[in-house]
């Protein structure tokens, strides 16, 4: 269920909270806790993705 700051949020409002989460991307340990919800859970999502990724290996 969405609370009502998140149901507040149209659309392009919510890529731009996005956005600029990715761009602003901090550590867990250094986010407040008072930062939109949209916002932590975007910083949240790009942990998970950091997380999962493979790593690449180049030869030299």
């Amino acid at each position: 269920m969405l609370s009502s700051v998140e149901a507040e949020v149209d659309f392009i409002e919510e890529l731009r909270l996005r956005r600029w989460a990715r761009e602003h991307y901090v550590s867990r340990n250094q986010r407040d806790e008072f930062w939109h919800p949209v916002i932590l859970d975007e910083m949240n999502r790009k942990e998970r993705e950091v997380a999962n990724a493979e790593p690449v290996f180049t030869c030299a």
